[in-house]
Order: C-alpha cells, then structure tokens, then sequence
C-alpha cells in the first residue's frame, strides 16, 4: 500500500498563489509516477498535471500550463504543485495520485492510489 496525504490548500484571491504538497509512505516512491486532478462542485475530476518516475518528464492540461509547475523530491518521498496566477475557475478540491504503468497519465484509471485531498479556493 501506498499512502498520500495533501496539503496547502486553502482560499486565496484571483492572481495569487499556492504551493500543494503531497508527501507519500509506505511503499517505494521512486518508482510511482504522480499526478494531481482536480474536482469542482458538481463536475467530474479532471486532470491538472502529472510527473514521471525520475521527474524528467511533465504533462500539463492547457487550462493550467504556463501557470501551474509540477515537481517531486524522491529523496524525500514528496510532489507539489506550484500554482501562481490562480483564478475562480481554478476552484476545486486537489488530489494527488501515484501509478506504476502511466500508460495514459490524464485518465482517472490509470491511477492505482489516492489522496484524501486539499480544497483551493480563488476569490474574486
């Protein structure tokens, strides 16, 4: 088993920031690429950003690249997102996410473990 455990969130106004932290346990990190999803009242979880095993490759959804930078720290078991120019669209409960096979790194399914998650809140 592999455990995830969020946290940064919280309410920010429209052109801020946040930095969400994810911190793992209790199998190998290294070996897990991560993601991190989103979800909105009302709508469907969907992806935001994602980093392979070794960190040398990243994947972005359009709505948050050039905004929002992924990264990890093996040697500390640990992945963040970095979110700058926040926006009320941005609003939604974050959730990290690890896999062994990210065949398909933007879908939902090709996750195996799951955060409890961090509520972002963007104001106006």
């Amino acid at each position: 088993q592999l455990q995830l455990v969020e946290s940064g969130g919280g309410l920010v106004q429209a052109g801020g920031s946040l930095r969400l932290s994810c911190a793992a346990s209790g199998r190998t990190f290294s070996t897990y690429a991560m993601g991190w999803f989103r979800q909105a009242p009302g709508k469907e979880r969907e992806f935001v950003a994602a980093i392979s095993w070794s960190g040398g490759t990243k994947y972005y959804a359009d709505s948050v690249k050039g905004r929002f930078a992924i990264s990890r720290d093996n040697t500390k078991n640990m992945v963040y997102l970095q979110m700058n120019n926040l926006q009320p669209e941005d609003t939604a409960v974050y959730y990290c996410a690890a896999s062994q096979d990210p065949a398909y790194f933007s879908r939902l399914a090709t996750y195996d473990y799951w955060g409890q998650g961090t509520q972002v809140t963007v104001s106006t």
